[in-house]
């Protein structure tokens, strides 16, 4: 109960921008959470896809992976999609390679969509600490200049020490959003480079089937 009344006491010490802090900070953090499940999910179903998949492109099978990326949302699906509907029209390694760049610049944008506001919610969480901390010391230098000469030494240092309290709070949130901002970033970087490995492990299978299989099916 009493680090409940802390903060709060802290809160209302820091004047009016603690709330606008606290509500991008609450963004913030719902933002992270949905792209944190979100690219968790993806990767589960693009390994689960890819396992499906693999045996069928091994074999040559590639009707049935058509109709198995078809039937897939997973990331990997979709771009196998993409090459595996041009093979019907072409073997050859570069138009399949355009057609599977094509489906990833189509997915990339999903992975990386909303990610980048973390980054400026940090930002503006800073400044407007500092903002706050700005307005909260002219508020006490206007106050201080009509006080008695002997309370004014202690009065500007009380003055002083809640108006900080809007730049510690701003940092505070800017520095964990930062954080799940730079993480969220090298799990997406991951996935795509996934997702192009991916690519080049199908095109590399496509190649070494040529010489024995020279059918679409």
């Amino acid at each position: 109960m009493h680090i409940v009344n802390s903060i709060v006491a802290f809160m209302q010490e820091g004047g009016f921008f603690m709330y606008p802090i606290l509500l991008v900070l609450a963004l913030g953090l719902a933002i992270s959470i949905e792209r944190f499940l979100y690219l968790s999910s993806t990767r589960s179903s693009n390994i689960k896809t890819w396992k499906q998949m693999l045996p069928l492109i091994e074999k040559g099978k590639f009707g049935e992976a058509m109709t198995t990326a078809a039937d897939s949302s997973a990331a990997v699906g979709k771009i196998l999609a993409y090459g595996l509907s041009r093979l019907k029209s072409s073997r050859q390694r570069d138009a399949i390679e355009t057609a599977m760049e094509e489906g990833l610049m189509e997915i990339v944008p999903r992975l990386e969509k909303r990610t980048h506001y973390l980054a400026t919610f940090a930002n503006i969480s800073t400044l407007l600490g500092l903002l706050g901390t700005v307005t909260g010391l002219i508020e006490a230098f206007a106050a201080v200049a009509n006080a008695d000469p002997a309370q004014k030494a202690e009065l500007l240092s009380a003055s002083i020490s809640v108006a900080m309290n809007c730049t510690a709070f701003g940092l505070g949130a800017a520095i964990p959003l930062m954080l799940i901002y730079s993480f969220l970033q090298s799990k997406t970087t991951e996935l795509v480079d996934s997702l192009e490995m991916v690519s080049v492990k199908f095109l590399n299978m496509l190649q070494e089937q040529a010489p024995k299989d020279g059918s679409t099916a």
